[in-house]
């Protein structure tokens, strides 16, 4: 499943004061207290398969995020955060996707909807079956970590890419939070470090439950688990080694 198989209202719509911020380049003071932020980034390739890996296929509107809820979510946080401190604290949230050749047009509403419900968008060319994001987001998470950060929350099933910088994070005393699906995130799970968030536990960011199959929780009659990748991405991994 890729991007571009998403639909305008994946996004939702955004109610009243639901708005974050888009990700402006520097932070500031405002009334002589210090500004920091709580950060929030989303891997779309990689929750896409995770999200295909648990449907079997593609999603129907019932199972797309609802980005309204989680932006509602992010603001709940940063209430919470701003709570227990005096720094001034502003939410921020981006998406990180590919966009593969031929598919703008395709995946131009659902980008629209994101950045009209206070999300900004690090959009980047699909070249091949190895494209990702995962360095733009860690320079992004690096860069506002620089500037002052109160939270952070990333939303990825990516232990290789993300758990050591993360943890990193956390050890200076910054609350990280991993957001994605238990079946695939044992590794943020395990972690002392890292608070682990599934998404399906955040208040309507699902219309309906995911049909969710565990290995620890089988039915008698056995399930089906999907592959991550189809098999053609091995020839595709092969004719680049070969180059």
């Amino acid at each position: 499943m890729s991007v571009s198989e998403q639909y305008t209202d994946t996004a939702g719509t955004a109610p009243a004061g639901t708005a974050v911020s888009s990700g402006s380049p520097a932070v500031g003071a405002r009334d002589g207290r210090h500004q920091k932020r709580v950060l929030l980034v989303w891997d779309a390739p990689n929750l896409d398969m995770g999200l295909g890996a648990i449907l079997g296929g593609r999603p129907t509107a019932a199972y797309r995020p609802r980005f309204d809820a989680l932006g509602r979510w992010l603001l709940s946080r940063t209430a919470e955060l701003s709570a227990s401190g005096t720094d001034t604290l502003e939410p921020e949230a981006t998406v990180f996707t590919n966009i593969a050749a031929g598919s703008a047009d395709v995946v131009r509403p659902w980008v629209e909807a994101l950045r009209n419900v206070g999300f900004a968008v690090f959009a980047e060319p699909k070249i091949d079956e190895d494209s990702d994001v995962d360095s733009d987001m860690l320079d992004h998470i690096a860069l506002r970590h620089g500037e002052g950060l109160a939270g952070v929350m990333v939303a990825s099933a990516d232990g290789q890419a993300f758990r050591e910088p993360l943890e990193d994070i956390a050890a200076t005393g910054i609350p990280v939070q991993i957001l994605g699906f238990r079946e695939h995130a044992s590794w943020a799970v395990a972690s002392d470090l890292l608070d682990f968030v599934d998404l399906e536990d955040i208040p309507g960011v699902f219309r309906e439950p995911l049909p969710r199959v565990s290995l620890d929780t089988l039915p008698d009659e056995g399930a089906w688990l999907q592959p991550f990748r189809p098999l053609s991405a091995l020839l595709v991994g092969r004719k680049s080694a070969a180059e």
